[in-house]
């Protein structure tokens, strides 16, 4: 397996903004998996794993990590009867192809989630009312204590979170899906991907939504828009036109351009509703938020 340096992590990721990984690999099996982490722990560095690089914004000054992109038999997806098995790295199109060609539903909502089946574990990825924990049987996970599979409960999924740390990696993913009729299951994912292109910026490079959405009657995204920030720009990145719960590249846009956006949304969304909203997208590198003004 190749180790690259110094590999610039933009062309990796949706938003197309990040510095430099400091080593790079993309491994295939899961043994290759064993030998990044060995790698890595010869040398000190963290694991960090970046599946489609969605919902992540990662550091202008780069990571000083291993980051992995899996690829290969870790990047594929398969049925087994009513068993969805997918690589860690496996996009969810892929998945869903793979699904509503064996007539297995229960999967339509990840059309709506441009990421990976590893990615979704992580994050308890969901959307339009479903989520990971509703159909993920079990997760196959490496870290440098070797592998073992997790259910549900021992991840700890909860809304658009997990217990796994950046130094675990998501192998295997299991899901049990129901049987429904392919014709059902690709008008299902047609309404799905209509609604979506209706109210997200599809056509831009975004990290998708950028803030959960908080315990109040609004979302983030309308709670954003009613503080006047749809199109608000700071250097290159922009908060959406069409939903202000997203970041768009407009020009150029570097990670602090996108801090800085965030920052100003949650000073606005705190000074008019009391929230404090929380950062869905995953920092990678030296990224923090200010904190709140009290």
């Amino acid at each position: 397996m190749k180790f690259e340096q110094a590999v610039r992590l933009g062309r990796y990721t949706t938003l197309g903004a990040g510095g430099e990984a400091r080593a790079f690999a993309m491994p295939s099996t899961l043994a290759e998996v064993d030998e990044a982490l060995a790698w890595a722990r010869e040398r000190e560095l963290p694991i960090v794993t970046i599946g489609l690089g969605s919902n992540l914004l990662v550091a202008d000054e780069g990571v000083e990590a291993l980051v992995l992109k899996l690829s290969g038999e870790l990047a594929s997806a398969e049925i087994r009867g009513d068993l969805l098995a997918a690589g860690g790295g496996a996009p969810n199109a892929v998945c869903l192809h793979r699904a509503r060609a064996a007539g297995l539903g229960a999967f339509e909502f990840a059309c709506a989630i441009p990421g990976t089946a590893g990615g979704g574990v992580r994050m308890n990825a969901g959307a339009y009312g479903s989520d990971w924990s509703e159909i993920l049987m079990r997760a196959l996970v490496v870290d440098e204590q070797g592998s073992r599979w997790l259910t549900p409960d021992e991840l700890g999924l909860s809304y658009r979170q997990s217990k796994l740390g950046q130094g675990h990696v998501v192998v295997r993913v299991e899901f049990r899906l129901e049987r429904r009729d392919p014709d059902e299951i690709k008008a299902k994912v047609a309404e799905l991907q209509a609604r979506r292109k209706a109210a997200q910026p599809t056509n831009k490079r975004t990290f998708g939504s950028v803030f959960k959405n908080p315990d109040h009657e609004l979302t983030a995204g309308l709670m954003l828009e009613a503080c006047g920030l749809k199109g608000y720009r700071i250097g290159g990145a922009q908060i959406s036109p069409r939903h202000a719960n997203f970041i768009e590249n407009a020009d150029g846009a570097r990670a602090a351009d996108a801090i800085a956006l965030m920052t100003e949304a949650r000073r606005r969304a705190h000074e008019e509703y009391g929230v404090e909203l929380e950062h869905e997208v995953q920092f990678v590198g030296p990224l923090v938020l200010p904190p709140l003004a009290s």
